[in-house]
C-alpha cells in the first residue's frame, strides 16, 4: 500500500468514526451471528439490541463452528460474563436501590433484604464477580457473590440518604488502604512494562531514580487483596523485592522458607 492509498484509507475511516459507523467485514458478521445464536447470547443481550442484530445479520451466511472445531475435554471453567450484571449495572447508574434474595455461606437463603448497591467488582483471585452493597436492615457493608444472588430487583431510594451512605462507604474503604513499595531490579528495566501490567488493577505510581537507575512502584489497594499481589510477587521473582510494606515482606519470608524447607534446608537469611 503506498502512501497516498494509506492517507486515503485514514481520511476514511475518520470520516465513518465520525458519523459512529464501523465497518466491518464479512467474517466478522458471520462470526457475529454464530455468536448470537448460542445460548449465551440470551443473557448477554436484551432481547429487542438481539433482535435488531439478528435482523440486520440475516442475509450473512454463519460459519459452521462444530463442523470446522473440537473441543477437547476440561475441567469446569468459570464464566467470566454473569447474568445480573447488566440488570444491576443499570440499578446502579440509575442511583436506586435493590431488594434481594441472596444465599449465605451455610447455605440459608436471606429472602428481600433492602439494600444500596455501590460497586461490582471481579475477583481476579477467585475468577468471580461479586456485588459490593450497603444492607439497610444490618447497616452494614457487605461483598455478595453474584452467584449467590438468587434474585435482584430495583427498589426506590431517597438520593440524599443515597448520598451520605456511599460517602461512608467510601471512607471505609479509605481506612482499609494499604500501600507498598516495591523496586525493579536494575537489570530487568527493560521488562519494566511487563512487570506494570501485572499489577494493572491498582492504583500505583511508578519513580525512576536517577542515582541507581531503578525504578520504584508505590502500589494503593485494600487489605483484601494482599494475597493476590503476594501471588504476582511470586510470579515475578527476582525480578522485583518489596521495599516497603512489612505485611507483604513477612508473607515473602514464609513463603521462601517453606519453599526452601521441602529441600531440606531449615535456617533462612532474614534479609533473604
Amino acid at each position: 500500500m503506498n502512501l497516498f492509498e494509506k492517507i486515503f484509507n485514514y481520511q476514511l475511516i475518520s470520516r465513518l468514526d465520525e458519523y459512529g459507523t464501523l465497518p466491518i467485514t464479512a467474517h466478522e458478521r458471520s462470526w457475529l451471528k454464530a455468536m448470537l445464536a448460542h445460548p449465551s447470547a440470551e443473557a448477554a443481550f436484551a432481547p429487542e439490541t438481539r433482535t435488531k442484530l439478528q435482523s440486520l445479520l440475516e442475509p450473512v451466511e454463519t460459519v459452521a463452528f462444530t463442523e470446522s472445531l473440537g473441543e477437547k475435554a476440561k475441567s469446569k471453567e468459570r464464566h467470566v460474563y454473569h447474568p445480573l450484571l447488566r440488570l444491576l449495572r443499570r440499578i446502579l447508574a440509575k442511583n436506586q436501590g435493590i431488594r434481594m434474595t441472596y444465599r449465605t455461606k451455610n447455605g440459608r437463603v436471606n429472602t428481600g433484604h433492602k439494600g444500596l448497591p455501590y460497586k461490582l467488582e471481579y475477583s481476579m483471585v477467585k475468577k468471580e464477580w461479586y456485588l459490593l452493597w450497603y444492607h439497610f436492615r444490618y447497616q452494614a457493608y457487605m461483598s455478595t457473590r453474584l452467584q449467590s444472588i438468587v434474585s435482584v430487583s430495583e427498589e426506590p431510594v431517597d438520593s440524599g440518604e443515597a448520598a451520605e451512605i456511599r460517602e461512608r462507604i467510601e471512607a471505609t474503604l479509605e481506612a482499609r488502604k494499604e500501600t507498598a513499595v516495591i523496586e525493579v531490579v536494575r537489570s530487568y528495566n527493560r521488562e519494566l512494562s511487563r512487570i506494570l501490567y501485572a499489577f494493572s488493577c491498582f492504583e500505583k505510581e511508578v519513580e525512576y531514580l536517577d542515582q541507581t537507575n531503578t525504578y520504584r512502584i508505590r502500589l494503593t489497594f485494600l487489605a483484601d487483596d494482599s494475597e493476590y499481589i503476594l501471588s504476582k510477587l511470586r510470579f515475578l521473582g527476582k525480578r522485583v523485592r518489596v521495599m516497603e510494606g512489612e505485611r507483604l515482606k513477612q508473607r515473602m519470608y514464609e513463603s521462601a522458607v517453606k519453599a526452601l524447607s521441602r529441600y531440606g534446608i531449615e535456617s533462612v537469611d532474614p534479609l533473604f
